[in-house]
């Protein structure tokens, strides 16, 4: 059955649903508990029984980066899978190729972050990280660009997205292109990204030990948010590295934890 056609069977206590898995979890000897950012659900965790028996009917379909097509019977505290079927295992492409394999990664760890409540519907979120490891699997652009630009539109869903082109607190404008001039583009130091701040700020609100990026740092930024590839593509790799770096404080700062497999994707 495609993807379009999943819709719940009816079923008192059973429901249907699709989703990414995220982790998975040893329960007792034979079972997992299987970590899903569903279509509709949202963020599930399920008991997957006997799937790390050789035999089982299922097992390998429920590892980290495989779209599945799921059948679930609601428990008292987790769920149960009764049925699931392949969509998508966008693991093998990034399995052979450690950037994109740590990049991937890190996207699981932060739509699970992103989802802090269980069964609350995040569909726009389901829909990024499919888009990500998509585009992870193809394989058109640098990992960690593809990596950085979930992660700015996880942000910009959740509330978050920093202001790239007028000051985050007093909303004066044109930030973005505020002293190009200066040596390597940086601007004199008239405008810096403060992470607790929000974003961009002017000179007359930049707070104490904000960074201050090159213009074409923020460009990169403002490329990744909105999608335009032709032009992240083509940006210097020192100015991939410094947009790394402030989206990944960003992110974390705003999720109040660390993203442990980042640590990872950023010595590759």
């Amino acid at each position: 059955m495609t993807v379009a056609g999943v819709r719940d069977n009816g079923g008192v206590g059973q429901y249907r649903d699709d989703g990414i898995v995220l982790r998975t979890q040893d329960l007792g000897e034979a079972d997992h508990i299987v970590t899903i950012l569903t279509r509709r659900t949202g963020r599930i965790r399920a008991v997957g029984k006997g799937v790390r028996r050789t035999k089982s009917r299922f097992g390998a379909r429920l590892e980290p980066f495989t779209h599945v097509d799921l059948q679930l019977h609601t428990g008292r505290s987790l769920d149960y899978v009764t049925q699931a079927e392949t969509v998508r295992a966008y693991g093998e492409p990034l399995a052979a190729d450690y950037p994109r394999y740590t990049s991937g990664t890190a996207m699981l760890e932060t739509a699970e972050r992103f989802t802090p409540v269980e069964k609350e519907p995040s569909l726009r979120q389901f829909l990024l990280l499919v888009g990500g490891l998509r585009a992870l699997g193809e394989g058109a652009h640098d990992p960690r660009l593809v990596l950085d630009a979930f992660l700015l539109r996880s942000l910009a869903v959740a509330g978050y997205a920093p202001a790239l082109a007028e000051c985050a607190l007093c909303g004066a404008a044109d930030l973005a292109a505020d002293g190009a001039g200066g040596a390597g583009g940086n601007g004199g130091g008239s405008r810096a990204f403060a992470i607790a701040a929000g974003g961009l700020t002017c000179r007359s609100c930049r707070p104490p030990g904000a960074a201050t990026p090159s213009v074409h740092t923020i460009a990169l930024m403002d490329a990744l948010l909105r999608g335009d590839w032709e032009r992240a593509d083509a940006a210097e790799r020192r100015h991939q590295v410094e947009c790394s770096g402030l989206v990944a404080a960003y992110v974390q700062w705003h999720l109040e934890h660390s993203i442990r497999s980042l640590r990872h994707v950023e010595h590759v």
